[in-house]
């Protein structure tokens, strides 16, 4: 099954390693992606790589507004040795109405100043890659995900409805997704390899491995 088109538009603001691993990673799956640095050369550096990207003043309410960054699903604040810039822009976002933005921080007192100023959300760098946020915000049902390369990931996602009632052998996902399951979070307890008998409970959790594509078309289930 192909995945369906996505919908979601994001805006990453500052495109140093970890803005720039965020912005390529939602590229690869199929998002539109604007970054906007205020660094004209690192602009054209990525000029061939990202949907779009701007150089400006990200902390500039005007500037933001002339790229209508309101229209944004979610705007990705990576500014990361300037902690001022950071706020500033913060709060110039919330100020326009953006609906999610989510902050990187350095440490937990920029963590805290950040929330209080009204970050949706923030990650801290030695706790969050780049390509974990991006799983993080386009698939909101993956709870834990781990990059094995080439394409392919373990994720540990919530059972989707649709399964809830349903024997593993029944749900067919190795068929129909092409995804395996490893183990399922059953009350607590950890079940390795489920009988093919095992019966989806409402509160199950369950690692499956994949192709990323092919868990990202499982996780539509939820949707």
């Amino acid at each position: 099954m192909a995945r369906k088109p996505s919908r979601l538009e994001f805006a990453v603001i500052g495109l140093g390693r970890f803005g720039r691993s965020v912005a390529l990673s939602l590229i690869e799956r199929g998002h539109t992606v604007l970054g906007i640095d205020r660094d004209p050369n690192i602009v054209q550096q990525l000029a061939d790589q990202m949907t779009q990207v701007v150089a400006l003043d990200s902390s500039n309410e005007d500037a933001l507004r002339a790229v209508d960054i309101m229209s944004f699903d979610t705007v990705v604040v990576a500014i990361g040795s300037q902690f001022e810039a950071n706020l500033m822009t913060t709060v110039a976002l919330k100020s326009l109405g953006v609906k999610r933005v989510v902050c990187k921080a350095l440490n937990e007192r920029q963590k805290y100043i950040l929330t209080r100023v009204g970050a949706d959300m923030v990650v801290l760098p030695e706790h969050e890659a780049g390509a974990r946020l991006a799983w993080q915000l386009s698939e909101p049902h993956v709870l834990e995900h781990l990059n094995l390369g080439s394409g392919f990931s373990v994720a540990e996602v919530r059972v989707p409805a649709p399964l809830i009632g349903q024997t593993l052998m029944q749900s067919g996902l190795r068929r129909r997704y092409g995804i395996n399951v490893l183990a399922v979070k059953h009350n607590g307890k950890m079940i390795v390899t489920p009988p093919p008998d095992y019966v989806f409970s409402r509160d199950d959790r369950i690692l499956i491995i994949g192709a990323d594509s092919s868990i990202s078309t499982f996780c539509d289930l939820s949707s």
